[in-house]
């Protein structure tokens, strides 16, 4: 084992990366040396065990607490380690396995001492601290002292506080820097691996990045990471490891870890910023025009100023959250809940008052006014009527999604929560990012993922089952809140609040998560569309609409956007089946919004949900796990159908911005342009470029616009372009299949169908040929993302169809003759949803597991 490790850390040192944690097997080995260790090996030894085993519930960690306490009892001898050492080992694995032992430990006269001490610094004890209390109540004095450590949060009292000043070397990426810019999507396989993945941070966008920032923490400099735009987009948690991998500072006991750092932007995406807190750094967003790569700053968190060297005021800010000094403290967001929450727990059981050492989270009262949709549904999450602007609360989590690419994170995070068990009502897993084209480890994600996540009660697809959203939605219960480990988890009935792999493993473990209540933008529609203006123009019609009203500008330089941050609202079509309503709400994440709530008629909801009773039910007959939980949400979906009632905004809800858009003013396609979801144009000014390929597929496409797309394309033999087919379901595939649909596309010479799944659009495996323009219906269109120096439209089904007929893009004239004509004499029949309960085959199945 010894040697095997060496060998190991030697081709990471190589890399300039630290070796990976034991496994479970080397654990084992390391702690059978550990009973006799071979002479100068000693503090090697010692340092794997105290540093290299992740902690909490890691398989790994298992055998570290069983080994400690194994010494700790005098049951196994260790000449490295004494029982009180082994008691305070057992002190650094943060919960979890080490729990039952410690506390077992109080009752030991000779080691209750060191069990208390180990314990008094322990957050991660869920229910069990009432056992402490109970041997406390019993005359145990170390429980007593635990008890009282807690009610006094020795934990958060003993860790420094948010310094005074914070002297800093500037580096400065300009322009806007993307999620994908961290953490390029094509190398999403190794994002679990932390060392690892940073070693490709900024690869495309600032290539100097790391080797910049490596000499000037080698001449013993903190580093704080500037940019105009910060962490717009996806895969935040990957983004937020990878950079505080290179600026934060090690954790002890948890390896491959850092946290800290200091991240300064003219704008941060929201996602991104609570990412940040989530672990442990310091985001600020303040003018960061007068800052320059090697600059020498000092930063005054507490006065809210960035100045030079000499004094000289280079910017100003505030501080925000208001807890952000305490979460700083406690070396994050998460941390700080999990032990004010237990501190609050003891106090209450102590009879003792809410404790003052905290900034108490600000709660803004209602004073009379009211609530937007959305401020209710986080209101009934809350058990109150509404939540206002401001106020920071902890709605339960009904709904939790993770995919696959951050699945690996999202358990590791949940390992080191010491999660054994979800809270949340129903966390499920999907493998859509990488089922098509799985590398070696993504197949051992496959085989090991489901298991880890229906153990704890969730329920988990299989690779091709096709997207995550796709599926998640139709697990959700009305006007519920949720979240999920991809920005594009954007509920079309009820609100999510995506997350980092950090937040989301925190929310599926506790059932609840952290929020700062946003202000919401309301978007108003009125009028009709016009024949061959579709859902995806009304997407686009958003930002396009903004723009013209000056709440949007498109240049990354001092960015104006109105939706950053805040919920998108969205009335004035409450027709609109649940699947159209959720490329609104999709989209929303393009728009850099916190979330995105639709507000519908009852009857587009009942129709969905009871196609919804019909596929989950299918599911558990075709072996689906967990079973219990798909039945409780059917049960939960048929309790809701016998009293369909959704929550409606009130007349005088207060809006931070209003944007009225009628649609009878949308007379052509509109698509964003290459490359910036936020640049979006009408189809005339962009009509004749030349394209090479064409995607039709992702999170944005439901059943109908596969059927568009090949009624608009039924005479074409040959494409000029490559098209790409990808569904975003197996259930798509199958009735497209069984339609004739899909052999017409396999019949076209050009064209290439894709496992159903994230395809191009994730970008991290299939991937257009370097320099190409394409055509996509995919949600986001950064640079890079789904080529090397491509160039990516993005707009409907419809004008993808008609592009990929032509080569180019086509003039709004070209497009309504190619699409009219065909589409409009049969509407009914080519966009109609997939409802199960009126599908013969799932309606059997779904009797199946009814009997």
């Amino acid at each position: 084992m010894n040697e095997a490790y060496r060998q190991h850390v030697a081709e990471r040192q190589a890399k300039g990366i630290p070796p990976l944690p034991l496994t479970a097997e080397q654990a084992r080995e390391l702690c059978a040396l550990l009973e006799n260790p071979p002479a100068g090996s000693e503090r090697e030894l010692m340092h794997l065990l105290t540093q290299r085993i992740s902690p909490g519930v890691d398989p790994a960690a298992q055998i570290k607490a069983s080994f400690l306490t194994h010494v700790a009892r005098g049951e196994t001898r260790c000449p490295l380690i004494d029982p009180r050492q082994a008691v305070g080992l057992l002190g650094t694995m943060l919960g979890g396995y080490n729990l039952n032992s410690l506390i077992e430990l109080l009752e030991d006269a000779a080691l209750a001492d060191s069990a208390a001490e180990a314990l008094s610094h322990t957050l991660l004890v869920f229910d069990a601290w009432k056992r402490v209390l109970k041997l406390a109540e019993g005359g145990n004095g170390a429980a007593r002292r635990v008890i009282d450590a807690w009610a006094e949060a020795t934990w958060f009292t003993s860790r420094p506080e948010l310094p005074e000043r914070i002297e800093a070397t500037v580096y400065k990426v300009d322009g806007e820097i993307n999620t994908d810019d961290f953490s390029p999507a094509v190398h999403a396989v190794s994002r679990a691996d932390i060392p690892r993945h940073a070693l490709v941070m900024g690869e495309k966008k600032f290539p100097d990045g790391i080797a910049t920032i490596a000499a000037m923490r080698a001449e013993g400099r903190r580093v704080a990471f500037v940019g105009d735009v910060v962490g717009t987009g996806s895969s935040r948690k990957s983004a937020t490891n990878s950079l505080l991998w290179h600026i934060g500072e090690d954790i002890p006991f948890i390896p491959n870890k850092r946290r800290g750092g200091v991240v300064l932007g003219g704008v941060i995406a929201p996602i991104f910023f609570n990412t940040l807190e989530d672990s442990g750094a310091l985001p600020i967003e303040c003018d960061v025009s007068a800052l320059a790569t090697g600059q020498e700053i000092v930063i005054y968190p507490r006065e809210g100023r960035v100045t030079d060297k000499e004094g000289h005021t280079l910017a100003t800010f505030a501080l925000k959250p208001d807890t952000l000094p305490d979460e700083y403290r406690a070396g994050g967001r998460v941390p700080l809940i999990i032990g004010r929450t237990l501190t609050q727990n003891v106090r209450a059981a102590l009879g003792l008052g809410e404790s003052e050492l905290f900034i108490k989270p600000r709660y803004i009262a209602t004073e009379g006014l009211g609530f937007t949709l959305a401020q209710k549904m986080l209101g009934r999450a809350c058990g109150v009527d509404g939540i206002l602007p401001g106020t920071a609360c902890t709605p339960v989590t009904t709904t939790v999604g993770s995919q696959d690419t951050t699945g690996p994170m999202t358990r590791d995070e949940m390992i080191e929560l010491a999660c054994l068990g979800f809270s949340a009502d129903l966390v499920m897993q999907s493998f859509c990012h990488t089922a098509a084209y799985p590398k070696e480890s993504d197949k051992l994600t496959h085989a090991t993922l489901p298991a880890f996540i229906t153990d704890r009660g969730g329920v988990s697809l299989k690779p091709g089952d096709g997207i995550i959203h796709s599926w998640l939605n139709r697990m959700l219960l009305p006007d519920t809140v949720g979240t999920g480990g991809d920005s594009h988890t954007r509920f079309p009935i009820g609100i999510s609040f995506p997350a980092g792999s950090g937040l989301v493993a925190f929310a599926a473990a506790l059932g609840v998560m952290p929020l700062e209540m946003p202000e919401s933008v309301l978007v108003r529609f009125s009028g009709k569309l016009r024949p061959g203006i579709t859902l995806r123009d009304v997407v686009n019609a958003i930002p396009y609409f903004a723009i013209q009203r000056g709440l949007l500008t498109v240049a990354a330089k001092n960015k104006k956007n109105v939706f950053n941050g805040r919920i998108l609202e969205v009335e004035g079509l409450p027709t609109l089946k649940v699947e159209q309503a959720f490329e609104i709400s999709d989209a929303s994440a393009e728009r850099s919004a916190a979330g995105c709530t639709i507000a519908l008629d009852t009857e587009p909801v009942v129709e969905y949900l009871r196609s919804n009773v019909t596929l989950l039910r299918a599911m558990i007959a075709d072996g689906y796990q967990d079973a219990r939980t798909l039945e409780r949400r059917i049960q939960q979906m048929e309790a809701w159908l016998e009293k369909p009632e959704l929550l409606k905004r009130d007349p005088d809800a207060q809006y931070a911005a209003v944007i009225e858009i009628d649609l009878d003013e949308i007379t052509e396609p509109l698509v964003a342009c290459p490359n910036n979801p936020d640049d979006v144009r009408p189809l005339s000014e962009v009509a004749g470029d030349p394209v090479q390929e064409v995607f039709i597929g992702s999170c944005m496409t439901n059943i109908g616009h596969y059927r568009a797309a090949a009624k608009v394309l039924e005479d074409t033999r040959k494409l000029p372009v490559r098209l790409w087919v990808c569904p975003p379901t197996r259930m798509d595939e199958q009735m497209l299949k069984a339609e004739g649909v899909y052999q017409q596309f396999e019949a076209m010479e050009g064209c290439r169908t894709e496992l159903p799944g994230c395809s191009l659009c994730m970008g991290n495996q299939a991937r257009l040929e370097p320099g190409t323009t394409c055509m996509s219906t995919s949600t986001r269109n950064f640079e890079g993302r789904m080529g090397d120096n491509t160039r990516v439209y993005l707009g409907s089904a419809e004008v993808a169809a008609v592009t990929a007929m032509l080569g180019r893009v086509p003039t709004p004239a070209e497009y309504l003759d190619a699409v009219v004509g065909k589409l409009d004499p049969m509407a009914a029949e080519i966009y109609r949803y997939m409802n199960f309960d009126q599908i013969k085959e799932f309606r059997e199945r779904a009797q199946m597991a009814r009997a």
